[in-house]
């Protein structure tokens, strides 16, 4: 009885995350049929330089088009506490760091955040080597010698050496963005850092 019970809820639960992403496909089909009946918006989409300049745009048009498959409350309360995708519910502008496993020589840390930057006229500059990839959002990080700035997608792979100066310039709002961040000093070679040849280098 308890089995069907189970199966019944998780049923429940797959046919509203069905809904939601009907209802954000007919959002879409919505926006797409906007454009053609005001073809000035092209210009105004096209302007945009980031993902979430989109969203922002769609929604002030009435089209809601952030969602993405699963997102929500059940999904996120069917989560177990260790689930390394189970958001803390942070305010704008906060982020929150915590150790997952370290080593002789290496660490590796969950870093979750919401809306947020770094201060103005901060950059970072560390003594140790970082790998990095995004497991939820996006982001863009900025560099100096030589300038240049980079946008991050869910996936995306980036090592970033010693001493190379960087910046935040802004992570998704809520649910946020989440980060793997694997952190060794120069001169080591930690076995754990698999790094795919084709992976981001900056």
């Amino acid at each position: 009885m308890l089995a069907g019970l189970e199966e019944s809820r998780t049923f429940q639960l797959a046919e509203k995350d069905l809904q939601r992403f009907l209802q954000k496909v007919n959002h879409l089909n919505g926006l797409v049929e906007s454009l053609h009946e005001h073809p000035e918006r092209r210009q105004q989409l096209a302007a945009c330089d980031d993902h979430n300049s989109v969203v922002e745009l769609a929604r002030s048009w009435g089209f809601e088009i952030a969602r993405r498959w699963g997102d929500g409350e059940e999904a996120a309360m069917d989560r177990p506490a260790n689930n390394l995708l189970l958001s803390q519910e942070l305010q704008p502008g906060e982020e929150q760091e915590r150790m997952l496993c370290q080593g002789p020589g290496w660490r590796l840390m969950r870093i979750e955040s919401c809306a947020a930057s770094s201060l103005k006229d901060f950059w970072y500059d560390q003594a140790e080597n970082e790998w990095l990839t995004l497991m939820r959002g996006s982001a863009r990080l900025q560099f100096k010698d030589p300038d240049e700035s980079l946008d991050l997608s869910v996936g995306d792979q980036l090592l970033i050496p010693a001493h190379r100066r960087h910046r935040l310039e802004r992570t998704d709002p809520s649910p946020g963005t989440l980060w793997l961040a694997l952190y060794w000093p120069v001169g080591s070679n930690p076995s754990v850092l698999p790094l795919n040849q084709e992976g981001l280098s900056v």
